[in-house]
């Protein structure tokens, strides 16, 4: 039974259905008493309510179920950033994780995945693809790309320590049905959720938004894959993992792709933004565990406005 903490969570409650379609059974942790989705309705899943930073509540999971490896996707930052009480706010972060890896070797757990970000690329000046070798910057822009920055010098630690394998995932730009962010990094999820509701997309959280500006967009049902990919491989040659789609698309692609499904979407963007484009390197996860993305951008956009014209709220 793989346990999946943030299992019912955006990319969580996905990565737990490619479990379950993987032949798994999966204990969904989550701090906050909530119901599964309807997604995962018929799926063989038990779920717990239990605070990871706290390692007695970790422990009483697994006293009930019998934990066979971990995906960690909860969050070990403190969020949201601007705490009243910052050191009690990073040591609870950091201690989660400490407390996860903590019960996988008590357990006997071979196996144990942590959500990472692109965000630990920040910094880098090149175009192109960005590899898991590539030395990172010390600096961080961001909460979270720092304190996953801290969480992979950790794991390495740990994982010589332990003999548990802890394997990060560097996750680019998820997006798709249950996205709880809006335009809060970047503007697809908003682009989408206007030209399902027929508005004009609100992306002023993002200041100035360009057609030409891009990322590497990875669709949620796709990273879900990879990362149960990732779980259930017999065996992983390194210990972190690009997840992403491996090319960097523009906005205009992502517009181009929504109008195909909503012609008359109210979405225009304006020009003169960088040419500059980076994607996340995915050959290692292709070697490692054969995947490959099954979404390409258009196909991307009408699942997840089908999603939403469903009557989804997000």
């Amino acid at each position: 039974m793989i346990l999946v903490t943030g299992g019912l969570g955006f990319i969580g409650s996905h990565t737990v259905r490619a479990l379950v379609d993987m032949g798994e059974d999966c204990v969904l942790v989550q701090r906050r008493k909530a119901e599964p989705p309807a997604f995962l309705a018929d799926a063989p899943v038990a779920v717990e309510q239990a605070d990871i930073t706290d390692l007695a509540q970790l422990r009483e999971v697994g006293a009930r179920h019998g934990i066979t490896g971990i995906v960690h996707l909860a969050g070990s930052m403190p969020w949201p950033p601007g705490s009243d009480q910052p050191v009690e706010a990073a040591r609870k972060a950091i201690g989660g994780l400490l407390n996860v890896v903590q019960a996988a070797q008590e357990w006997g757990v071979a196996r144990v995945g942590v959500a990472s970000t692109i965000g630990v690329y920040a910094g880098l000046t090149d175009d192109g693809p960005l590899s898991e070798d590539m030395p990172l910057p010390m600096t961080a822009p961001h909460t979270i790309p720092t304190f996953k920055k801290i969480g992979e010098l950790i794991n390495g630690h740990l994982a010589d320590a332990t003999g548990v394998d802890v394997v990060d995932y560097r996750i680019s730009g998820i997006w798709g049905p249950r996205d709880p962010h809006g335009p809060l990094f970047f503007a697809a999820p908003e682009l989408v959720r206007a030209a399902a509701r027929g508005t004009v997309p609100d992306l002023t959280p993002l200041g100035s938004v360009y057609a030409e500006d891009s990322l590497d967009l990875c669709y949620v049902k796709d990273a879900a894959r990879a990362i149960a990919l990732l779980q259930l491989a017999d065996r992983l040659g390194h210990r972190t993992y690009n997840v992403a789609s491996g090319r960097a698309t523009t906005n205009a692609e992502v517009v181009a792709a929504i109008k195909t499904v909503v012609p008359d979407a109210r979405i225009e963007l304006p020009s003169g933004g960088p040419v500059r484009q980076s994607h996340l390197d995915t050959a290692r996860i292709r070697q490692d565990t054969g995947y490959v993305p099954a979404y390409d951008t258009e196909r991307a956009a009408a699942d997840y406005i089908a999603w939403l014209r469903a009557g989804n709220e997000h």
